[in-house]
């Protein structure tokens, strides 16, 4: 039940690159014999008349879209891509349940500044770490917390915004709710250290902010 929806919402956001046919095996039972079908669901993908993949069985969502997306990559992953705003802004219009796209909206947003629009591009994502890290630098910098991090962060320093948000730890003790600056800065930090994950000094960044929590 749950396998046909998903199917069909990946094949409608790749714009007609995918055609989506359902065979019944019982009334095609040539069709069934001939491409070995043994069980039920069974999905194949066909490019140029050839198989290409395919799986038996019900998958949840997330597996059928990167099925789909070996195939052919979906709108939203064309226009995530290109990483500029407008692109972004339709990226998450298409499909506001991905954190991915929503974060990095935000991210983009923050670069000029739009702190209320960054806010609201992650609204929707509360679990996601990113998305809190977005949310908190903004809290922080509304607050007049960690301004030689942020500024360094609107130079697009990274580096240095980590380093000076790491070194504000101690001025600000937890409150024990999860709520305190502390807590900000500490999500703050760790989106910070995320926007780039290949960077060399990713591990010791971290392991300077779990030192600094004590």
């Amino acid at each position: 039940r749950q396998l046909g929806p998903a199917l069909e919402a990946a094949a409608a956001s790749r714009g007609g690159r995918v055609l989506l046919a359902k065979i019944d095996v019982d009334s095609n039972q040539g069709l069934a014999q001939r491409y070995g079908i043994q069980g039920i669901p069974a999905v194949k993908a066909f490019k140029g008349g050839e198989i290409v993949n395919e799986f038996v069985g019900a998958l949840p969502p997330s597996q059928v879209e990167a099925f789909f997306d070996a195939l052919v990559p979906s709108r939203v992953d064309e226009l995530l891509a290109k990483g500029d705003e407008l692109s972004l802004r339709e990226a998450h219009e298409l499909d506001p349940r991905r954190a991915d796209v929503a974060v990095a909206l935000g991210r983009a947003r923050l670069a000029r500044g739009a702190e209320d629009e960054a806010l609201e591009a992650v609204a929707g994502h509360p679990g996601d770490f990113d998305a809190q890290g977005i949310a908190a630098r903004v809290r922080l910098s509304q607050a007049g917390v960690g301004k030689e991090g942020l500024e360094a962060l609107s130079r697009g320093d990274r580096g240095a915004a980590i380093e000076a948000l790491i070194a504000e730890l101690p001025n600000h003790p937890s409150n024990g709710d999860g709520d305190s600056t502390r807590d900000l800065l500490r999500q703050a930090i760790v989106g910070v250290i995320n926007e780039d994950p290949a960077d060399p000094k990713a591990r010791e960044y971290r392991s300077k902010l779990a030192a600094a929590l004590g």
